[in-house]
C-alpha cells in the first residue's frame, strides 16, 4: 500500500509540475530565447544564464511567495501594503497579462505562425478575426470546467507540446546548422548576462506567476492537498517545472546561436524559429511549427483567462466568475486583432513599471510576511521601488513622452547618477537600501518595545 501511495504522489507531482510549466510557458518563452541566441553569438551561455534568472528563477520565487504566505491570490499577497494598493496592483497586473497585452499576444502569435502562412493575402484580416474568435471561444469553454484543468493542461496539451519540441531539439542537435563561434551584437559583447536578464522581462513570467499561482493552488487543493502538504507539493512541483524550463531555455538559445551558421540575424524570434524549423522539415516545417506553437501557447492563454476571472470575482464578488471570464475572453479577442507587433510595442513601458514592483513584492513576501514589523518594510520597500519603476516606464515610453523637456531632464539625471539605471535596472539599489534599512528599523523598534515592556 505504501509503495502504491508513493507512485500516486509521484504521479501527482508530475501532473502539477506539468500544469505549472504549461500555465506560463507560452509564445514569449518559445521565441525570445531563440532570438537571444542569435544576438548573443559566442556569449550565448552567459546570456542564457541571465535569461534563466529573470525567466525562471523570478517566476519560481513568485510561486513560493504565494504559497509561503498562504495567499489566496494576488490581492491577498499585496494587501499588507494597503488594501487600496492591493486592489490597484491586482487590476494593473491582470490587465497587463490579461486582456490588454499578455492574453491577446498568445492568440496573435499563434495566428501569425500557425495560420497566416496558409491563407491568401486577401483573406488575412478576416482569417485573423475568425481564428482569434475560435481560439478564445475554446479557451472560454475549457475555463468553465475548472475541475478538469489539471487533466487538460497537465496531461494532454503540455505533453504534446514537449514531445514536439523534443523532436526539434533532437534533429537540430544531431545535425547542427553551424557552431557557436559567432560575433555577438553590441549589447551582448560586454554585458551579455545583464542583456539576457532584461530580455527575460519580455516573458512577463514573474509578474504573471503572481496572478497565475492562485489557479494551480486551487487545482492542487482539488487533488485533496491542504496546508503544509499543499505548500510542500507546490514547492516541489514549482522547482521541477522551473528546472525543466531552464533546460528548454538553454536548448532554444543554443538552437538560435547554431542557426547563424546558415541564417542571418532575424528581426525577431518568431521569424528565426520559423526559418530553423523550415530548414529541417522543409514544406512540412511550417505546419509542424504551427502545431508546436499552438500547443505551447494555448495552455498559457487558458491559465491567464482563468486566473483573471478568479481574481476579479474575488475583488468584485457581485460579478460572477463566468461574467468576468466572458469579459476577459471578449476583450482579449478584440485586442488580439490589433496585431502582434503593436501589442509588443505597447506592453514594454508597462512591463518596465510592473517588473520592479512585482520583484519588490516577492522579496518582502518571502522574507518578512510573518514578522510583527512587516507593515513598515512592505510600505517602505514598495514606495521607494515605485520611483525608479515609473522612471523606467517613462524611459521606454514613446519618443513624444521620453523626449519631452522636463521628462528628458529627469531621465538624464536618473541614468547618470543612479547605479544601473542606464541598463534598465535602476530600481536595484534603491529597492535594496529601502528593504534593508526598513528591516533594520523595524527589528530594532520591536526590540526596544519588548525591552520597554519587560522594564515595566
Amino acid at each position: 500500500m505504501e509503495q502504491t501511495d508513493k507512485r500516486h504522489n509521484f504521479w501527482q507531482l508530475l501532473v502539477v509540475s506539468s500544469l505549472i510549466f504549461g500555465m506560463f510557458f507560452g509564445s514569449g518563452n518559445l521565441i525570445f530565447p531563440v532570438h537571444l541566441g542569435q544576438m548573443a553569438g559566442q556569449n550565448w551561455f552567459t546570456a542564457a544564464l541571465g535569461f534563466a534568472v529573470s525567466g525562471s528563477l523570478f517566476p519560481l520565487l513568485a510561486i513560493l511567495a504565494v504559497v509561503v504566505t498562504k495567499s489566496d491570490g494576488l490581492y491577498d499577497l499585496a494587501k499588507p501594503v494597503s488594501a487600496k494598493y492591493a486592489a490597484v496592483f491586482l487590476v494593473l497586473v491582470h490587465l497587463t497579462i490579461g486582456p490588454f497585452f499578455g492574453t491577446p499576444r498568445t492568440a496573435a502569435t499563434v495566428y501569425q505562425m500557425a495560420a497566416e502562412p496558409f491563407l491568401p493575402k486577401q483573406w488575412t484580416t478576416l482569417g485573423q478575426w475568425l481564428f482569434t474568435a475560435a481560439f478564445f471561444a475554446l479557451a472560454y469553454v475549457l475555463a468553465t470546467h475548472q475541475n478538469s484543468l489539471v487533466k487538460v493542461v497537465g496531461k494532454y496539451l503540455n505533453a504534446g507540446f514537449l514531445a514536439l519540441l523534443a523532436v526539434v531539439f533532437v534533429v537540430a542537435f544531431l545535425k547542427p546548422m553551424g557552431n557557436v563561434a559567432h560575433t555577438p551584437t553590441v549589447a551582448y559583447q560586454t554585458n551579455a548576462s545583464i542583456s539576457g536578464l532584461l530580455e527575460g522581462y519580455n516573458t512577463i513570467d514573474a509578474v504573471a506567476l503572481l496572478a497565475l499561482s492562485v489557479t494551480f493552488v486551487h487545482a492542487v487543493r482539488g487533488l485533496g492537498y491542504r496546508d503544509k502538504e499543499l505548500t510542500r507539493l507546490t514547492a516541489k512541483a514549482g522547482t521541477l517545472s522551473i528546472v525543466l524550463e531552464v533546460l528548454v531555455y538553454f536548448g532554444l538559445v543554443l538552437l538560435g546561436t547554431l542557426s547563424l551558421g546558415q541564417l542571418k540575424l532575424s528581426d525577431n524570434g518568431g521569424v528565426a524559429l520559423s526559418q530553423i524549423v523550415g530548414h529541417y522539415f522543409s514544406n512540412f516545417g511550417t505546419a509542424f511549427l504551427g502545431v508546436l506553437v499552438t500547443l505551447g501557447v494555448f495552455t498559457t492563454a487558458l491559465g491567464l483567462v482563468t486566473s483573471f476571472a478568479q481574481d476579479f470575482h474575488k475583488l468584485f464578488p457581485k460579478v460572477s466568475y463566468l461574467a468576468w471570464l466572458r469579459v476577459t475572453t471578449v476583450a482579449s479577442f478584440l485586442v488580439a486583432n490589433a496585431g502582434l507587433d503593436n501589442i509588443i510595442a505597447w506592453s514594454l513601458p508597462v512591463l518596465m513599471l510592473l517588473y520592479p514592483m512585482s520583484l519588490a513584492l516577492i522579496l518582502v513576501s518571502l522574507t518578512v510576511a510573518k514578522k510583527l514589523y512587516a507593515s513598515v518594510v512592505y510600505k517602505t520597500t514598495i514606495a521607494v521601488t515605485a520611483v525608479p519603476a515609473v522612471l523606467d516606464m517613462l524611459a521606454n515610453a514613446p519618443a513624444v513622452v521620453a523626449t519631452f523637456g522636463p521628462v528628458a531632464a529627469v531621465l538624464h539625471a536618473y541614468h547618470t547618477y543612479v547605479p544601473f539605471a542606464s541598463l534598465g535596472l535602476g530600481w536595484l539599489v534603491p529597492t535594496g537600501l529601502a528593504f534593508f534599512l526598513s528591516l533594520a528599523w523595524g527589528h530594532f523598534r520591536l526590540v526596544a518595545q519588548e525591552s520597554a515592556e519587560r522594564a515595566r
